[in-house]
């Protein structure tokens, strides 16, 4: 592709910064860069037409972990990582919605709860018996116990009484959330181009130079945001992960509403309105789910049915409306990988599966590390 003049003068050149990826954490990493220097000249590549990956292919939890979660994290993990762990997750999640604010995020905090199967009654009770210890360690993060047993009122089948209800857990509207990152990114004269791939960089004394779908193109920073995808990039121990989802027609007298995770956070489901959105299962199929590739695979997408039908919504009348998935970027650790590649080149990625919450706190600390000479 030929570079006009006026595409060059106007978008290309003289840049200070430029990030691959327009997602939560690239956007957010703009908009720190343009609080810190004004002046800088700031552009992000997006290889999609939205940004590529979950940003917008998210289930729009706005969550810290289940208690299950937490506690099979604890197993590869120390108390004081799990709990740092937590409050970079409860941190990031109020970092987004004081810059969007709840309205245009639409954030209900409508809490969370843990279902447990019949089935997996024999563990659920070590999981509720570790219920004071977790609130005990992560009492100081949100200054309350987080955790507490309700009774299921929702009328869900195959599940045990009891269920696991925190209220500090909301949700949000996802492509309303990316939407006003976006425009606040247009207002403070960050410029994006979507359709761009980032095909390889090297950085020299005198700047960093990419080749793009578009052509050569050089900055002074280079800042990767691209997670799940980091690995076609770098070298980093970051392995993409497929999420899939689907979202039902709306639903008559849904007997819920709030965020739902069941088996060790691998399915959780929402209300959406009178809409159910579910998610989840790749723990079906870990091998065939670490791809880059988007898309469903029946295995998946019949459990989802399943459970939708036999355990969420039994005797119920719906249709599946839509179905999609996105990209991950996980690791044998939780902790996101925030690192200087070299003198000009710096990543923030490996997101683990939060990046709702860890995404917009994750964008300002790569900004810093941009911005170190």
């Amino acid at each position: 592709m030929k570079i006009s003049y006026w595409e060059y003068q106007t978008w290309l050149s003289e840049l200070d910064y430029c990030i691959i990826g327009s997602g939560i954490t690239g956007i957010s990493c703009a908009l720190e860069l343009r609080e810190k220097e004004p002046q800088a000249r700031i552009l992000i590549l997006e290889k999609g037409s939205f940004p590529q990956g979950a940003s917008t292919k998210n289930a729009g939890f706005a969550c810290f972990g289940s208690l299950t979660e937490i506690l099979d994290d604890l197993k590869t993990h120390s108390e004081e990582e799990v709990r740092d762990l937590v409050t970079r997750r409860w941190n990031g999640i109020r970092m987004l919605r004081d810059r969007l604010g709840d309205r245009a995020i639409g954030y209900e905090g409508l809490g969370g709860y843990e279902l447990f199967q019949e089935s997996e009654s024999g563990e659920t009770s070590r999981y509720l018996d570790k219920i004071n210890y977790i609130n005990a360690l992560l009492k100081p993060v949100f200054g309350a116990n987080p955790f507490k047993i309700v009774p299921n009122t929702f009328g869900f089948k195959g599940v045990l009484p009891q269920l696991v209800y925190n209220p500090f857990e909301g949700q949000i509207d996802t492509g309303n959330m990316m939407n006003a990152l976006l425009s606040k990114a247009g207002e403070k004269g960050v410029h994006i181009l979507n359709g761009v791939s980032l095909h390889e960089f090297e950085d020299c004394p005198s700047g960093v130079f990419l080749q793009t779908s578009i052509g050569e193109l050089s900055c002074r920073k280079l800042l990767l945001a691209t997670n799940g995808f980091a690995g076609q990039q770098t070298e980093l121990p970051v392995s993409p992960a497929r999420a899939q989802v689907l979202v039902t027609t709306p639903v008559v007298n849904l007997p819920f509403r709030g965020a739902f995770h069941l088996d060790k956070g691998y399915y959780y489901f929402r209300n959406i309105g009178n809409r159910v959105l579910f998610g989840g299962g790749r723990n079906l199929d870990k091998a065939g789910e670490t791809t880059t590739e988007f898309g469903q695979t029946e295995l998946i997408q019949s459990q989802l049915e399943k459970l939708l039908r036999e355990v969420i919504l039994p005797d119920t009348t719906y249709e599946i409306s839509h179905r999609w998935s996105g990209i991950m970027g996980v690791g044998s650790q939780k902790k996101p990988i925030l690192r200087k590649l070299s003198d000009n080149v710096s990543c923030g990625v490996r997101l683990g599966g939060m990046g709702v919450a860890i995404g917009s706190q994750v964008g300002a600390e790569l900004a810093q590390l941009g911005m170190q000479h």
